[in-house]
């Protein structure tokens, strides 16, 4: 899986002031989700947050949604199963999957062609070790390590990649909690994949542990922290897929427009969730 690693980055990364746009010379799209500081206090286009014009709508682009997405959760490195107290996170985490696609916060998304649809409650625990530094491509080799290990291989799921407190997510010199340069809580993107068949369009988010304060929300217990970035990961996963389908012209995805504010909520279930743009009120909403 060799790959031009030429990266454009549309956003300095020393002054990010909006979820940050990554495409590569191959095609393949990263969006991050940015720490609280970093968020684009005006993605929905200064005090419009909660309504304003159709000027600042999502823009369709023709690239693929997932129709009906489906989803994985993989539990990387040994304490998800080991220490009681994430392992009772993980399985809330596989309990938030099994309803979210059923419910009315993912119901926005049926505006942009995703479906509400029945997420199961499929999921890994890889009790591997994980490094310290979990780079883009390790994410990716764990995906494909879950193929290796008998998980099946699907173009219309989101592929969900935990990482223990005891490691950290990194893109480039972009890092999330517990690394050196604290940019982003978590992001989705895309690779390609080919094993003995044709090559296939492989959708993932790398989750790594909310274990600083740019990435919690207050009264959030750890478990809703990892469901409030779960919720914007996956929808936005399933409305711009590869990056080229729903996204405005300030390269906001939808759940992007209502980053951080407004405030995240406890929503269906207890579980946490965040607003979502919706195209049809020009406003960030809870729920359709």
């Amino acid at each position: 899986m060799k790959k031009l690693f030429a990266v454009l980055v549309l956003l300095s990364l020393a002054s990010i002031a909006s979820a940050q746009r990554i495409d590569e010379l191959n095609g393949k799209h990263t969006q991050m989700y940015p720490t609280k500081d970093k968020a684009d206090k005006d993605a929905g286009e200064g005090k419009a947050k909660l309504g304003g014009s159709a000027g600042q709508n999502l823009i369709n682009h023709g690239g693929p949604v997932l129709a009906n997405a489906q989803t994985v959760a993989i539990f990387w490195g040994p304490t998800w199963t080991t220490n009681s107290t994430l392992h009772a996170e993980a399985n809330e985490l596989i309990s938030f999957f099994q309803t979210f696609g059923g419910t009315p916060e993912y119901k926005t998304v049926a505006q942009y062609g995703a479906n509400p649809t029945s997420m199961s409650n499929r999921s890994w625990f890889d009790s591997s070790a994980p490094p310290t530094n979990v780079t883009d491509s390790a994410i990716q080799a764990e995906v494909v390590r879950y193929f290796n290990n008998g998980g099946s291989v699907e173009t219309n799921t989101v592929y969900e990649v935990f990482l223990p407190p005891t490691s950290y997510s990194s893109y480039g010199s972009s890092t999330s909690c517990g690394g050196p340069n604290l940019v982003y809580c978590a992001y989705h993107s895309n690779f390609t994949y080919s094993a003995s068949g044709p090559a296939l369009d492989i959708k993932y988010a790398s989750l790594p542990y909310a274990s600083c304060g740019g990435c919690q929300w207050t009264g959030f217990t750890a478990a809703q922290n990892l469901e409030h970035f779960a919720c914007h990961e996956t929808r936005e996963a399933a409305t711009d897929a590869d990056g080229t389908a729903w996204y405005d012209r300030r390269g906001n995805e939808a759940d992007d427009k209502c980053a951080w504010s407004p405030a995240p909520f406890i929503g269906t279930g207890g579980f946490g969730y965040q607003w979502e743009w919706s195209n049809a009120d020009s406003a960030c909403v809870k729920t359709k």
